[in-house]
């Protein structure tokens, strides 16, 4: 009875603190580092006395971070509780768990529920896995005297542990130190855990599922069931309503996302201690979601590639903070500047969707063009283009590095008037030497920016070449490509199919 639900970790390209506002767009590529949750009953049948108590018992267990917390899950108010090891309380996955199960509450007639309570009186064992590209290990390559290489970090196992504190590694309270890598770890994982829930409870069917059906053009009412618990249980859980492009593309993969208004969550924020939970979760459903969503990928024979420079994290949430007081502070200029940079996005946007169409109508010429620059600096790409459709490929080419040069100073001037590095010194040396590199289309920093990745799109086969120049530099090339699927169902745990994968790969 076991299900597996996996959902994609984020690069978003455009849109950094635009996307914070609507109208503004940001294109968000989903990734193929993916959280995985696997719910299962915890007992084989109902122990005599639940009946009684009218409590459940739910077990989580986080592997990587050698972590086992026991909740009792009052069935009446469907809230969790804590009996055991409460110091790893995770509030992302506490509050999935009550919001998938309070949708099962809030849409089933009493038959369901009475099935439901049946289930839940088995327990819930949840166990969530999250792949090594959420999580820096750079520390554990360098201490093996490996070279940073994509070759070093595939080398690690999968869903390897995360360090510990070393000043903390005689005490009882050890804490992770979790370094992340700006993937969106806690909108993947909530996403996931959600999918499971709801569909092991039978309140959403993901076993039809399409990337047809996750972008609208078949019913993907199940899936827009999944953002709403997910979108609702992640802004509450970290305190705030933010744009939710994490969890929408974590539902349903690479798109241009416009966000949804932040009324739509009003119930939830206000609702009262008195407030019963199905009563919430209910006004949230059948609240107007209004965001936006476009189906979005890279156009073909392009690369996503991601760099851990290695100088430490940057705090988005007071980035953000700091640029809003600008704003605030000077509503002229920050307007001027964010016009600009909505542009540029658009510009960039254009540029890449126009180059798709391009593909699709003559896809032999489109190859050879991709295929010949990716050997060439940009500014030799026009002697590649011999005829008018290869000089047609060869100007959107160009037009999308000209946008995103232009995203890139004015998010440059952005972070000086905020007083902030979207743009640090060192990452701006680092994208320039990478977007002089043969084949190289894009570099930038995503989402908020400061010191965490950057990004790159490569032509062809110029992917390779990139990430040995990356290493010489002190930047680790993560194992990170796009991969534009949305929440899945799998066959079976990830573990196992690891496994499988390893055994297979040494018998070859």
């Amino acid at each position: 009875m076991a299900v597996v639900a996996s959902a994609p970790g984020k690069v978003l390209m455009t849109g950094g603190y635009l996307v914070l506002e609507r109208p503004n767009a940001g294109i968000v590529l989903s990734t193929n580092a993916r959280f995985y949750a696997i719910v299962k009953p915890l007992y084989e049948e109902i122990k005599p006395e639940s009946w009684a108590w009218a409590w459940a018992d739910v077990k989580l267990t986080s592997p990587q971070m050698a972590r086992e917390t026991m909740y009792k899950l009052s069935l009446k108010h469907l809230k969790l509780q804590a009996v055991s090891s409460s110091e790893s309380r995770n509030p992302f996955v506490e509050h999935a768990v009550e919001y998938a199960i309070a949708a099962a509450h809030a849409t089933f007639d009493k038959d369901k529920k009475d099935m439901l309570q049946k289930l839940l009186l088995r327990g819930l064992d949840i166990t969530i896995l999250g792949c090594n590209e959420f999580y820096s290990y750079r520390n554990q390559i360098e201490a093996r005297g490996l070279p940073l290489t994509p070759e070093s970090l595939a080398s690690l196992p999968p869903f390897t542990s995360i360090t510990f504190n070393a000043d903390d590694s005689h005490g009882e309270n050890q804490k992770p130190e979790v370094a992340k890598t700006g993937l969106g770890s806690s909108a993947a994982m909530t996403t996931a855990v959600v999918a499971a829930l709801l569909h092991y409870l039978g309140v959403v069917n993901l076993s039809s599922l399409t990337e047809d059906q996750s972008h609208g053009r078949k019913d993907a009412s199940n899936l827009d069931i999944v953002h709403v618990i997910a979108q609702t249980a992640h802004c509450i859980a970290q305190g705030k309503v933010g744009s939710g492009f994490d969890v929408s593309s974590a539902v349903y993969g690479s798109q241009r996302y416009v966000r949804f208004s932040p009324e739509v969550l009003s119930s939830a924020q206000n609702a009262g201690m008195a407030t019963p939970l199905t009563e919430v979760i209910d006004d949230v459903l059948k609240a107007k979601w209004d965001h936006e969503r476009t189906k979005f990928s890279l156009p073909p024979l392009m690369t996503l590639l991601l760099g851990e420079p290695g100088s430490g994290g940057s705090s988005t949430p007071s980035m953000v903070g700091a640029v809003k007081r600008w704003q605030n502070s000077d509503p002229q200029s920050s307007l001027e500047t964010w016009r600009k940079l909505s542009a540029g996005n658009s510009a960039l946007e254009m540029h890449l969707n126009t180059l798709c169409k391009l593909a699709e109508r003559n896809y032999n010429v489109y190859e050879c063009v991709i295929n010949a620059c990716s050997l060439l600096t940009a500014e030799k790409w026009p002697e590649r283009a011999n005829e008018p459709s290869q000089a047609e490929i060869v100007k959107e080419l160009l037009g999308a590095r000209e946008a995103m040069l232009g995203i890139r100073y004015y998010m440059r001037k952005m972070g000086e008037a905020a007083g902030i590095p979207i743009e640090p010194e060192s990452q701006t040396h680092l994208l320039d030497t990478t977007m002089s590199m043969e084949g190289v289309l894009l570099a930038g920093v995503p989402g908020a920016g400061g010191f965490d990745a950057v990004f790159a799109v490569t032509l062809g086969v110029s992917s390779k070449n990139v990430t040995k120049t990356w290493s010489s530099l002190n930047v680790l090339a993560m194992l990170v490509t796009e991969d534009p699927r949305g929440v899945s169902l799998e066959d079976n745990d990830p573990r196992a199919k690891e496994i499988t994968a390893a055994v297979s790969s040494i018998q070859l």
